[in-house]
């Protein structure tokens, strides 16, 4: 009974440390990201994105979502330039339950107790997202995400943009949450 307890209280805490996404962001100390007030798509690097048209619209919409909540326009001749490019990989996580022992069961039949091991596999995803001063064509802030990703198409939007959120949550830098 102890051991179906154990395992579902680590499933618990397998599924809940999957759902989180892991931020951070790097920024140029001498931009001046009160000036920036429009932004546009560098094309050229979201083109090269290897990822379906589907999830590139699916980001670039959260994306405009996230930065229209911040005063930010669309603009043919912007002071930001967007870029994304994303990486995934699979995470492995491996749950071993090395136990050994032996002894007396009822009666007296001898009883021995092995360990065992458990493999989980997990698409892991990071997504990073550029703003690039228009003028100097130089990276001024940089943000990454990274989690779990999900196949599932109703699911998708939501983690999509959970991902655009919190990445960008963290623009502009400086602001005390």
């Amino acid at each position: 009974m102890k051991t179906v307890k154990f395992l579902s209280v680590l499933l618990l805490f397998i599924l809940a440390s999957c759902s989180s996404v892991r931020v951070n962001s790097d920024y140029d100390k001498k931009a001046n990201f009160n000036s920036y007030k429009t932004y546009a798509y560098l094309k050229s690097a979201v083109d090269k994105v290897e990822i379906s048209d589907l999830d590139k619209k699916r980001i670039l919409h959260s994306i405009d979502d996230a930065l229209v909540t911040k005063g930010f326009t669309k603009s043919e001749t912007p002071d930001l330039l967007v870029s994304i490019f994303t990486k995934e990989n699979q995470r492995v996580d491996i749950y071993n339950n090395s136990g050994f022992g032996w002894g007396m069961g009822w009666g007296y039949n001898p009883y021995m107790g092995m360990g065992y091991s458990n493999v989980y596999s997990t698409p892991e995803g990071t997504l990073y997202i550029d703003l690039i001063d228009a003028k100097t064509k130089e990276l001024v802030w940089q943000g990454e995400g990274s989690g779990y990703l999900t196949k599932n198409t109703e699911e998708k939007d939501a983690r999509i943009k959970e991902f655009v959120d919190k990445i960008l949550a963290q623009y502009p830098p400086g602001i005390k949450k």
